[in-house]
């Protein structure tokens, strides 16, 4: 691999953004290099292959696996250069429309342009802080579903009321055995659409409630039990289980560093301000999907291929002004009917 090859574009990372973007950038006859911190492509979806997606407009509820299947297949289809394991440390403006891109292990990428597509950094679900709780993850203790009917015909409890938790619960609630769900309070941070569904359903919900106690079976393998609390009314009361489900958010690390000689504008320390061009401060370098911050963002996988098209029409825009100045639509794309 030559990584004196300078391209039109380097895009840093491989989620759904990130692939989206190496695809229309490829439909915009630019060339491309995509660069992932992790062995594989498809990013936050690794974490749900079996959860259905229901905000990607003109698809049908589709399973988190065949949505990443789908956009890797997308987002390689005019053969981008692609880099795996590599983490990117610091991004340098060479001159008026070349950029070094710097990675953890020393090696550098030239690109006229660059995309930063990272997400919210690496993740991993965020873990119950109770004495032994670690034990039972090799049992009946998950912090993420990877086969849907490993919770049929069971007593199942989920922890949480984000999306994740209450979509989870309306997925379950029709094979489950018996499901409850426990939330701190009882503000639910979901889709209102899903929420009225879920409290139509005979889900229990059980709203200022916390796991106190965790009750192991006879052998001391799994979770037969958890002991909860209200904290509106001090009760405190047994929940038998098969299968007990976390989903109280992520911890993440960011997997991208910029030194402050970049001069990117940065929101809570983390996320980058953007427009609605996906424009930085520092020209020629763009940002989408969830790491960027703009009045109006939408931070749905349908927001992120809105991001990665404003930000591939913007460079192109800006390295070859007098060429296509119009998009032309996938049905009329030759590269594309090659393909």
């Amino acid at each position: 691999m030559d990584n004196t090859k300078i391209t039109d574009c380097t895009i840093i990372g491989g989620g759904p953004a990130g692939l989206y973007a190496s695809f229309y950038a490829g439909m915009r006859d630019l060339s491309v290099r995509l660069i992932e911190v992790k062995d594989t492509l498809g990013g936050k979806l690794h974490f749900y292959p079996e959860k259905r997606i229901w905000d990607i407009g003109g698809m049908p509820p589709t399973h988190g696996a065949d949505v990443m299947s789908h956009l890797i297949e997308q987002g390689t289809l005019f053969d981008p250069e692609i880099i795996l394991k590599e983490k990117i440390v610091n991004i340098e403006k060479l001159e008026e429309d070349l950029f070094k891109v710097i990675s953890e292990s020393g090696a550098s990428y030239y690109s006229r342009s660059v995309i930063i597509a990272v997400g919210g950094g690496l993740v991993s679900p965020r873990k119950l802080a109770m004495h032994k709780a670690s034990h039972y993850e090799q049992t009946n203790l998950h912090y993420r579903i990877f086969r849907v009917d490993d919770f049929s015909r069971k007593k199942v409890v989920i922890v949480g009321g984000g999306n994740s938790a209450i979509d989870w619960a309306n997925e379950l609630k029709e094979t489950a055995e018996e499901l409850h769900l426990i939330h701190r309070n009882d503000t639910f941070r979901a889709h209102e659409s899903q929420l009225r569904k879920l409290k139509e359903s005979d889900v229990a919900i059980h709203s200022y409630t916390s796991i106190e106690k965790l009750i192991p079976d006879d052998q001391g393998t799994g979770i037969e039990a958890i002991e909860v609390r209200n904290s509106q009314t001090g009760q405190l009361f047994t929940l038998s289980l098969d299968e007990l489900i976390v989903n109280i958010g992520f911890d993440s690390q960011p997997n991208f560093y910029q030194e402050k000689s970049l001069e990117l504008k940065l929101k809570d320390n983390y996320y980058i301000e953007g427009n609605t061009q996906m424009q930085t401060a520092v020209a020629g370098i763009y940002a989408i999907g969830d790491i960027v911050d703009y009045e109006g963002k939408v931070r749905l996988i349908a927001g992120a291929f809105q991001d990665a098209i404003n930000a591939v029409n913007q460079i192109k825009s800006v390295l070859l002004p007098c060429e296509t100045p119009e998009v032309v639509m996938s049905s009329f794309h030759k590269g594309l009917q090659e393909k």
